[in-house]
């Protein structure tokens, strides 16, 4: 790294705080009162920045392509291009998060400014054509806003001077109970109806499935502990839930809400609104409390935190039948994200 991370802290109107690095826009805390007005940090958090990096991508901004590339390539144009692949076993190897030396892992460019919705702070880099293999340069810009409403608002924009592609989210890790347990018991309602299938090593197989009758319907409230160790095959082939789920938007709608979580205990709520097409419900299978260590020496295990990645469907390059994720010279690739926090009495 060429420069060394630092950390920046906003604060809202209502004392809600956000602790934020410029390496790979990692959130380090997000402070949220519960509903006797404490207020308890929402995400995983860790001594230093770069802790947040040795298990994978945890809180951080994650690019130039979020989630999954079958056998790490894809064909642009007729040319093809070669990733890292970083991610399963052989054959079903993947690149992941834009492979090794994705968004997560640079040093942003970092400015903090007030805006009229409550304090922000902008992130900007130019990718270089080549970086993880990927064409063209990309200029990239985010800017994280901690709203006065009492919400987290995500915004991107990119540009690019060949064609490429693109998809942009952020891999935060929330327990609305302050992580004092896992989230077993935090209440999931996803307005999907749909979700892409997958096959050996979490690719998707081309083939969007309905939700109704299987462990993935969360139309209506469940808690993520009551069917995540379900034997339903798309539960296995996870080891609970990592799927990909495509939102129910209304008609013409651009920005649109397409979760809600709750944790009864502390009166937290969390809306999610975006304009991507899809969401990677995600419930920390994979967290490992020998390896995954936090604030304190304390170990983070299995579903200590979900995930909410907003995003644009894995594999899109090498999936005709999904949403484009190209984007040409002259265009400019803009998404929002909303995480909105509420309390609800019992």
């Amino acid at each position: 790294m060429c420069a060394k991370p630092q950390i920046f802290t906003l604060k809202n109107k209502n004392g809600m705080t956000m602790k934020v690095s410029n390496l790979g826009g990692i959130v380090m805390s997000l402070t949220v009162p519960d509903k006797n007005g404490k207020f308890e940090n929402v995400v995983l958090e860790f001594d230093k920045p770069e802790d947040h990096l040795k298990d994978g991508y945890i809180s951080a901004l994650i690019g130039r392509v979020g989630n999954r590339i079958a056998k790490g390539k894809f064909t642009l144009d007729g040319k093809e291009y070669k990733l890292a692949l970083n991610s399963g076993e052989k054959p079903n190897m993947c690149c992941l998060h834009g492979g090794d030396g994705g968004y997560d892992s640079v040093i942003w460019d970092a400015r903090q400014f007030d805006s009229s919705d409550g304090p922000a702070i902008e992130f900007t880099r130019l990718s270089p054509a080549g970086e993880g293999g990927f064409p063209g340069n990309l200029f990239v810009r985010v800017v994280y806003t901690l709203m006065d409403t009492n919400a987290w608002r995500i915004q991107y924009w990119a540009m690019t001077d060949a064609p490429t592609v693109v998809n942009l989210t952020h891999h935060a890790y929330f327990n609305l109970n302050g992580a004092k347990k896992p989230v077993d018991d935090h209440f999931v309602q996803l307005f999907c109806d749909r979700y892409t299938a997958v096959g050996p090593g979490l690719i998707p197989n081309g083939k969007v499935l309905p939700v109704h009758g299987t462990p993935l319907d969360f139309l209506t409230p469940h808690q993520i502990g009551e069917r995540v160790n379900a034997k339903h095959p798309t539960i296995k082939v996870a080891g609970g839930y990592d799927h990909n789920f495509v939102i129910s938007k209304p008609a013409g709608a651009s920005l649109s809400l397409c979760a809600v979580v709750e944790d009864e205990e502390s009166g937290r709520q969390m809306e999610t609104w975006t304009t991507e097409p899809c969401v990677q419900f995600y419930t920390g299978n994979f967290l490992d409390e020998k390896n995954v260590i936090g604030k304190g020496g304390r170990g983070y295990g299995k579903r200590m935190g979900f995930c909410l990645e907003t995003q644009h469907a894995p594999d899109s390059p090498n999936q005709a039948g999904f949403p484009s994720i190209r984007l040409n010279p002259g265009e400019v690739y803009q998404s929002t994200t909303i995480y909105q926090f509420y309390t609800v009495e019992e």
